[in-house]
């Protein structure tokens, strides 16, 4: 595969927007509100079909963004959850993102979903590690009552955590005695991928993730202000997770830096990102 095609299929031209949106260009989102109505049936065309050459290329917060720009009804990335078990999840990245930057519909959609749909467990999950507590938290019953026993739960990430769940239910539980040591990016590329002004903010995310499951990183916190979704009104996914395992260590940056303060704790500049939920109380 290359820049040329995915899988079997060929990308349009790059000099075309249907080309730029094909590859996830920075360019196709730029030149989509000049034509909206065409680009509208591009994007939801990118949505459809999996343009991606390879694993890597993380998409959904592109679409996503793409969506909320230029005013499009998510219909049509809600009915892909329907879908076989790949298209389901790239709905779920797509709408979990739209429903964080504010979409009710995406929201609810995803909570459907859950009560009822195939691969609610994947969906759940998912949302567990990016939306606020209050979000999901009420979805206990239903998951509980949706349980076979058959599942393979992630038994030590949340909800299963929360709900003290998944020791119990997990299908197939880590062997006694066995510690998995997984090697990912070093501090340093993770930091410099935060700080760096033209990386995706894809990539930022996968980064914050990353950093919210290891030990409290310091030199976040200056990054802070750089990291705010395309409407400037919230954190990229799990940046409020990433800095509240820093504890009371953040709280003198939260004292003088005017976003920070934004992202869940009161501070002189509190609202900078003015629709971030607040599922946790601060760390003080």
């Amino acid at each position: 595969m290359s820049d040329e095609s995915a899988g079997d299929r060929a990308y349009m031209p790059v000099d075309s927007l249907k080309g730029l949106l094909q590859r996830g260009r920075g360019l196709g989102a730029l030149w989509a509100p000049d034509d909206p109505a065409t680009a509208a049936e591009l994007v939801y065309e990118a949505v459809r079909q999996d343009w991606r050459w390879d694993s890597v290329d993380d998409r959904h917060l592109y679409l996503a963004r793409l969506i909320q720009g230029l005013g499009l009804a998510p219909d049509p990335v809600v009915s892909l959850l329907a879908g076989d078990e790949d298209e389901c999840e790239r709905a779920t990245r797509i709408l979990e993102l739209l429903a964080v930057s504010g979409s009710a519909e995406a929201r609810e959609a995803l909570r459907a979903y859950i009560r009822e749909g195939e691969h609610w467990v994947d969906v759940l999950e998912s949302v567990a590690g990016s939306w606020p507590v209050e979000w999901w938290d009420d979805l206990a019953d239903v998951a509980r009552a949706r349980l076979s026993g058959e599942e393979s739960l992630l038994w030590r990430s949340d909800p299963w955590v929360r709900w003290g769940t998944g020791h119990r239910t997990s299908a197939h539980p880590r062997p006694q005695g066995v510690q998995t040591v997984e090697v990912g990016p070093s501090r340093r590329r993770l930091l410099s991928v935060l700080a760096d002004p033209d990386t995706a903010d894809g990539a930022k995310a996968e980064a914050l993730h990353t950093l919210a499951g290891r030990p409290p990183e310091p030199d976040l916190i200056p990054l802070v202000p750089g990291l705010g979704t395309v409407d400037g009104e919230r954190p990229l996914p799990w940046l409020v997770r990433a800095v509240e395992r820093l504890g009371s260590l953040a709280v003198p940056e939260r004292a003088h830096g005017p976003r920070t303060s934004g992202i869940g704790c009161p501070g002189p500049a509190s609202g900078f990102w003015p629709n971030t939920a607040r599922p946790r109380t601060c760390p003080h």
